[in-house]
């Protein structure tokens, strides 16, 4: 009597985890239709290898989600709970909840450019709420009905793939299913690791379109049997980053005519003790949220070209007038330089100033020639770079004589790329393209950006984060630069590498 029960038992279960495989097939099919949907908010690929990893790698990781999904529900329910009805609704109802939680992360996704996760909770919550503000109505009508298509079609499918198990068994499609799902699982993470060794972008920029992918990567295996050169890939990688984007420094403006008052952007080495006395008792007002890089024809670029550099060949780009300097007049604007150190950098710049709208000096001993600054009733003092070593930006104390301008830049932080949208929007000049800094009148969402060397760095509020190319990262506090034990915050890095995108 035992015996048969036990063999009842089995057969029970047998049968529900036979019934678990083509219910699971069938939720594949499924979430392939919607996992097409991530692929709308990207670029397709450009070459063939790239296809080919777009297709495979949607067809493996996706069958890979849904098995994963079989093995930690239906599977141990199949097992400690064998009742194949409370089994197959309980597997439907959870079977909705994950198709309706892949939808609207691919909403997301499709709005913001991440997954869902803890560290997107504030932005998908602020997107709710968008939602639901908007167009309550419709937000809950459409939730409501695409919920109950849902659990219907899983409830239909749990009960035809029960009813036709044998049939299912016999059809000859289970084997070839598995073979081109776990090929195509496994051939994308082999075109992965070849893709990341010879930095095939095409490939490697499909990274994180699908949730939960983390593809297998060969810079650690590789460089652990010193079969690649980190550094050298770092500078190629980074130089093809800077090629990119290196149509900013080229864009071109058009100034509007008008009486605004004459601006001056006065950049030092470094402030002393003499010239803050001087500052202070002309009136200007310090701004500690400011940051800078630490080494000076990067800061160069920054303040000149509203471009960072990726590459160590900073210098080698400002031999060349900015683009944008040659579109406008000289009444409009002018750079001086009154630095002896910087002729080498800035051999195009003038030597005497005759002042403009906005005018942009370098001068390392500015006490000097302060007569002629202390004119400008829109004052702005800075230095050109940090002298932390350990930081690429870091923050530096800049001092404003301009209440309206001193008030944005300490609501919102700065650093050297928003000085040029700053002041050339304050004069009416404007330019199709968009700058990599903020108009600190007009400041975007997004976090700060810049890129130094081959770190990634951004500056949300009081959070500085840092990836470095090695695939490392840090978070610190921006303001006093302490560590903080913060997780890779993704949402916040994408957002601010949303500024790279014309």
């Amino acid at each position: 009597m035992v015996l048969e029960q036990n063999l009842s038992l089995v057969k029970k279960v047998n049968r529900l985890l036979n019934w678990g495989h083509w219910f699971t097939f069938f939720n594949i099919l499924l979430a392939l239709l919607i996992t097409s949907s991530f692929w709308w908010s990207e670029p397709l690929p450009q070459t063939v290898l790239g296809s080919v990893y777009l297709l495979v790698n949607w067809l493996g990781h996706t069958a890979f989600l849904c098995f994963m999904f079989f093995i930690l529900t239906i599977f141990p329910l199949s097992l400690i709970f064998p009742y194949q009805k409370h089994v197959r609704g309980l597997g439907a109802t959870l079977a909705t909840i994950g198709m309706v939680l892949l939808i609207f992360d691919a909403y997301v996704y499709n709005q913001l450019g991440y997954h869902l996760g803890s560290a997107s909770f504030d932005q998908t919550l602020a997107l709710l709420r968008a939602q639901v503000v908007t167009n309550l109505r419709n937000f809950v009508l459409i939730v409501t009905l695409v919920g109950a298509l849902l659990l219907t079609l899983q409830i239909w499918l749990s009960n035809f793939c029960w009813k036709k198990i044998s049939r299912l068994s016999a059809s000859g499609v289970g084997q070839p299913a598995l073979a081109l799902f776990f090929g195509s699982f496994m051939l994308s993470h082999l075109l992965h690791i070849y893709a990341d060794a010879r930095l095939n972008f095409d490939i490697t920029r499909q990274d994180n379109v699908l949730p939960f992918s983390y593809p297998a990567t060969a810079k650690s295996l590789l460089a652990r049997y010193q079969l690649v050169d980190l550094t050298e890939r770092a500078k190629r990688q980074a130089d093809k980053l800077s090629l990119e984007h290196a149509n900013r420094s080229s864009q071109l403006l058009s100034c509007q005519a008008g009486n605004t008052e004459p601006t001056l952007l006065l950049v030092t080495a470094s402030i002393t003790t003499e010239h803050l006395t001087l500052l202070q008792q002309q009136g200007l007002r310090s701004h500690d949220q400011h940051f800078a890089p630490n080494n000076a024809a990067e800061a160069l670029l920054n303040l000149l070209y509203g471009q960072f550099k990726a590459t160590a060949d900073a210098a080698g780009a400002l031999q060349t007038m900015p683009a944008w300097l040659n579109s406008v007049n000289t009444s409009d604007v002018q750079v001086v330089n009154r630095t002896p150190e910087l002729n080498s950098l800035l051999p195009w710049a003038n030597t005497a100033l005759s002042p403009a709208r906005l005018n942009i000096v370098f001068d390392a001993d500015f006490s000097r020639h302060w007569s002629e600054y202390q004119q400008f009733s829109r004052l702005i003092v800075v230095p050109l770079h940090s002298e932390n070593a350990k930081f690429q930006l870091a923050p530096v104390t800049a001092y404003l004589r301009w209440p309206a301008l001193l008030s944005q830049a300490r609501q919102h932080g700065s650093q050297q790329l928003d000085w040029l949208p700053t002041l050339l929007g304050s004069i009416g000049c404007e330019t199709e393209n968009r700058w990599l800094g903020d108009n600190l009148f007009q400041p975007e969402t997004l976090p700060k950006l810049n890129i130094s060397q081959q770190d990634i760095i951004s500056i949300r509020k009081d959070k500085m984060m840092i990836l470095r190319q090695d695939g490392s990262y840090g978070v610190w506090s921006a303001g006093t630069l302490v560590p903080l034990n913060d997780p890779l915050n993704v949402p916040m890095l994408v957002d601010a590498l949303k500024r790279l995108e014309e």
